[in-house]
């Protein structure tokens, strides 16, 4: 197989495998995904100006304004006044986000655990377990 077709059948494979860990998540509260995508970047950086946010989510500043209103709305972030410019307002998750997220990530290892178990070999799950740091090293591909 030519790198193409590698990259074409493991794009697939990596969208079909995030639908299904999407659909593994019940806490999440009837968020959207880039309101979950918010969270997430959050949950990482602890806080973040809206502008930044907009850029990672890949969403119009307008777009970002108005998720960060509903995640306000549901307590999931507060805002808070720069100290460096009292012009912009950073971003940061509430402990119930906090919360939130890591029951999603946790309901999401469980079910991907027992996929693997269920259906792998005792071989397969060494070569899946190989094969994880050359995955890395592509998505940390710029």
């Amino acid at each position: 197989m030519d790198n193409y077709a590698t990259a074409s059948s493991l794009r697939l494979t990596i969208s079909n495998l995030y639908k299904r860990l999407r659909k593994q998540v019940y806490s999440t509260e009837g968020l959207s995904l880039s309101e979950l995508s918010t969270l997430s970047y959050l949950f990482q950086k602890e806080a973040m100006f809206p502008s930044e946010l907009a850029e990672l989510v890949k969403v119009k500043n307008q777009s970002m304004s108005q998720i960060l209103n509903n995640l306000e709305t549901g307590g999931l972030i507060t805002r808070t006044q720069s100290p460096e410019d009292k012009r912009k307002m950073s971003v940061s998750i509430t402990p119930k986000a906090k919360k939130m997220i890591d029951k999603t990530r946790h309901e999401r290892d469980e079910w991907l655990a027992e996929a693997i178990d269920q259906t792998l070999s005792r071989e397969e799950k060494k070569m899946l377990t190989a094969v994880l740091p050359l995955l890395n090293k592509i998505a940390d591909y710029k």
